[in-house]
């Protein structure tokens, strides 16, 4: 059973959402409560920035102490980052059960791609979304965006917005239909807006045809390669673009893996592993990065440190550091990371009813490692819509129990959705006591 749950996909819809990897091998950053007492602060600026002129990185690097029944994916929305971002970020926390008291590295600012500040700009290598509005000179928005998985991908090339559309209908495409037709699914011609249509409340099509920017009812899948092909949002950070993108405005996506940026007479590279359709020119692409840096190193009369450059190559973990002789290396940048409070709620963390003996349930899976039943949990309740269950331990084993549902029917209709996305064949439980009303 384990075995098929770390191989199974999640998906829905026009998504098809990637099992999360579990990089708790590297331990650059442990997952234990800090040693060091941090002053704290309350907010810090997420999405919306001011450019000066020549400004080419903004943000600031923070840090956030986990506390019980916090995932990564719950702090990465709530401080508008995606997966991808934080997972890479703290490859020593797991991402879907970190201890209470862990200090996660929030990589909050951001080099800016090489490109016109115009209409909005996707950079595919770091999944993440640059908006400058005409309207508000001066000023970029950012957001962590989902994009084509392999096979799927995302275009490249410069596009505009030729329509807008609040609470879309999703008209499904033949090759998904033949898609979940393979596994055993059937999908409406269309699939009307509402918590079931993957397009979420808001679409914006592209001139590039069959291609969307939209929200998404999975919000969890941000940061990773999950659609066919579509750029996917955040709900709130979709509604947000939605009113201020306006058609017609020009859409340029990008892969830019390494970006370079000067800030405060400091030299910084941040490097984003290059993505998998483009694994043969890696190679290519650090070449020249070489041979920019060696020009920017002539023309500035600065010495760079070749060997941090190899490291930030090497771990390309998207923090922007600073690379001439002598600047600080990632372990005091997040030594210093400005450290904010928990929220008192997570935005959106996802809050489990009690189930009651009265209430439909579904058994899905029993393990006798108790970490691995609670990583499978908490898959469940971030799933879209949440499919809600817990841990529950019964004599040696750890039971995962999927429920409260309200009947017959709405188990069963959860049971299909995890047969279909985790490859594991469930049934409803009736209610152990029936009630007399």
């Amino acid at each position: 059973m384990l075995a098929v749950i770390l191989l199974s996909i999640l998906t829905s819809g026009c998504q098809h959402l990637a099992f999360f990897p579990d990089l708790s091998e590297n331990l650059a950053f442990q997952e234990d409560k800090p040693e060091k007492v941090h002053p704290q602060t309350e907010t810090i600026e997420t999405h919306e920035f001011q450019l000066s002129d020549g400004q080419t990185m903004v943000g600031t690097i923070a840090a956030v102490n986990t506390r019980e029944n916090d995932t990564l994916s719950d702090i990465a929305r709530h401080f508008g980052l995606g997966y991808n971002d934080i997972s890479i970020a703290n490859p020593g926390i797991i991402p879907w059960t970190p201890k209470a008291g862990s200090r996660v590295l929030l990589p909050l600012q951001f080099i800016l791609p090489d490109a016109p500040h115009k209409g909005i700009i996707l950079n595919l290598a770091n999944m993440r979304l640059f908006y400058y509005p005409k309207q508000q000179p001066g000023e970029v928005f950012t957001y962590p965006v989902g994009i084509g998985r392999q096979g799927w991908n995302t275009p490249m090339g410069l596009t505009t917005i030729v329509a807008k559309k609040a609470n879309p209908s999703w008209v499904v495409p033949e090759s998904i239909h033949q898609e979940h037709a393979e596994k055993g699914d059937s999908l409406p011609q269309v699939v009307a807006a509402g918590p079931d249509n993957p397009l979420g409340l808001y679409a914006m099509r592209l001139g590039f045809p069959r291609y969307l920017i939209h929200g998404t009812n999975k919000p969890y899948g941000i940061g990773m390669q999950v659609s066919h092909g579509c750029v996917q949002l955040y709900p709130e950070d979709i509604e947000v673009l939605f009113k201020k993108a306006l058609v017609g405005m020009p859409v340029r996506i990008i892969h830019q893996p390494y970006l370079t940026a000067w800030h405060q007479d400091m030299l910084y590279l941040e490097a984003n592993e290059p993505l998998q359709k483009w694994t043969l020119d890696k190679s290519l692409m650090k070449k020249q990065l070489l041979k920019q840096l060696h020009q920017i190193s002539a023309k500035k009369n600065v010495a760079i440190d070749w060997e941090k450059v190899d490291r930030i190559i090497q771990r390309s973990d998207g923090i922007p550091v600073p690379i001439l002789a002598q600047s600080p290396d990632v372990a005091a940048i997040s030594a210093n990371a400005v450290q904010l409070s928990h929220p008192e709620q997570l935005y959106q963390q996802p809050v489990v009813a009690e189930l009651k003996d009265s209430d439909w349930s579904i058994l899905v899976a029993s393990f006798d490692n108790e970490i691995e039943a609670q990583k499978l949990a908490t898959m469940l309740n971030h799933q879209g819509p949440i499919i809600p269950a817990r841990k529950i331990q019964k004599n040696n084993a750890y039971q995962v129990i999927a429920g409260p549902f309200k009947n017959q029917k709405e188990a069963k209709f959860v049971a299909k959705r995890i047969r279909m996305d985790f490859e594991i064949d469930v049934e409803p439980s009736k209610p152990r006591l029936i009630s007399k009303n």
